[in-house]
């Protein structure tokens, strides 16, 4: 092996190292964590996001993977409308664990801002971001159309390969000579580590892509990116999703193999009936996404007694099935039974509840069922 050769396949290594996580205890898989911050009734966006600051600190300590903050927009309930800020934030609170977007939804940005905003966190922390890019809006229509300044709400999707594209060439600095973004640099970037004098790494973020049907993932395989799929709002698609992803896989720089990660609603209680209280409530935060009406996070009291019709309490059932449930032992053997089901190379968690302690204790508890590691929280 030449030297050159052997300078790349170091290169490969330490991106397919920021990619594949270590499983910890008795889990199967590496285990992360997908944050969408949420916000109860009667708390504030305040108090959700210092719920983010501690499960962050604590999913650390404990050895998940890698913690991500999903991009929705005029959802009362849901306060990571600015990913880019969040992770800032929760990079001055944790050392070890992995951060990263689940996703920016790219048609909603210009790819220049986000190569610089990722380039920034990569700065703040490096080799500890990722940047999970999405297709979809992240809300409603009409709030797609005030972000994107356009009336035409699906142009930016039609145009995500191109979009894509030339969001890793700012990453990269490589637009070839005679294209119009040539003299044009995402900074912080590589071309401060080509300027005189320049020392900056030349490390960049890693980019997966998310989805919840066949189109990403099977642009994912053929990119030879790592595929992120949203089994937590898309069940039925999952296995056929992941099947394609493997088999429009082509190795690249990045990955010599299929890396796939699923998102699993996942709720643990010490006592079934509370969990089965909790997820009640998060089947009707759903409910009133679905049928146009977002709104705060409700209390399990508020779903208990809430007054549904036939249809409705038929969905509350349907949106429970997918939420795996329970005690922690039973919450185990769901999570074990989906990674035999999809073959999912890392299963990310995300829990929401009404009070940000019970997100907390459900990890906590999770991570105990796993025999996860018990390691202090720093910071």
């Amino acid at each position: 092996m030449s030297a050159d050769e052997a300078a790349q396949a170091h290169e490969n290594r330490e991106a397919a190292d920021g990619i594949r996580g270590t499983a910890h205890g008795t889990a199967p898989v590496p285990l992360s964590v997908l944050d969408l911050v949420t916000v109860g009734a009667g708390r504030t966006a305040t108090d959700a996001l210092r719920t983010s600051v501690e499960l962050s600190r604590r999913t650390e300590a404990r050895g998940f993977h890698r913690y991500w903050v999903a991009e929705h927009h005029s959802m009362p309930g849901v306060a990571s409308s600015s990913p880019a800020v969040i992770l800032a934030h929760l990079a001055a609170h944790t050392e070890r664990i992995r951060l990263g977007s689940g996703g920016v939804m790219l048609p909603n940005h210009a790819p220049l801002v986000i190569a610089e905003q990722f380039g920034t966190l990569e700065a703040l922390a490096p080799h500890r971001i990722d940047l999970g890019l999405g297709r979809a809006p992240g809300t409603d229509g009409a709030t797609a159309a005030a972000l994107r300044r356009s009336d035409t709400l699906n142009e930016g999707a039609d145009d995500f390969p191109e979009q894509l594209a030339e969001l890793i060439r700012f990453l990269d600095d490589d637009f070839p000579d005679g294209h119009p973004y040539r003299r044009i640099h995402a900074i912080p970037g590589p071309v401060q580590g080509s300027a005189p004098g320049g020392v900056q790494s030349a490390h960049r973020p890693p980019v997966w892509l998310l989805g919840s049907s066949g189109f990403s993932a099977q642009l994912a395989g053929m990119l030879g990116l790592p595929f992120a799929f949203a089994h937590h709002f898309s069940a039925q698609n999952t296995v056929p999703a992941l099947d394609l992803y493997r088999q429009t896989f082509r190795p690249s720089p990045v990955l010599a193999e299929p890396y796939a990660l699923i998102g699993v609603s996942a709720l643990a209680t010490d006592e079934e009936r509370e969990a089965r209280r909790q997820t009640r409530a998060m089947a009707l935060n759903m409910l009133r996404l679905r049928m146009g009406r977002p709104g705060l996070f409700p209390d399990p009291a508020e779903a208990e007694q809430a007054e549904l019709g036939a249809m409705e309490e038929e969905f509350i059932a349907s949106w429970s099935t997918n939420v795996v449930h329970g005690t922690p032992d039973e919450v185990r053997s769901g999570l074990n039974d989906l990674h035999k089901r999809t073959g999912a190379d890392e299963l990310m968690i995300t829990t929401h509840a009404h009070r940000g302690e019970v997100r907390v204790r459900s990890y906590e508890l999770i991570a105990d069922a796993y025999e996860l590691p018990t390691g202090r929280v720093t910071r």
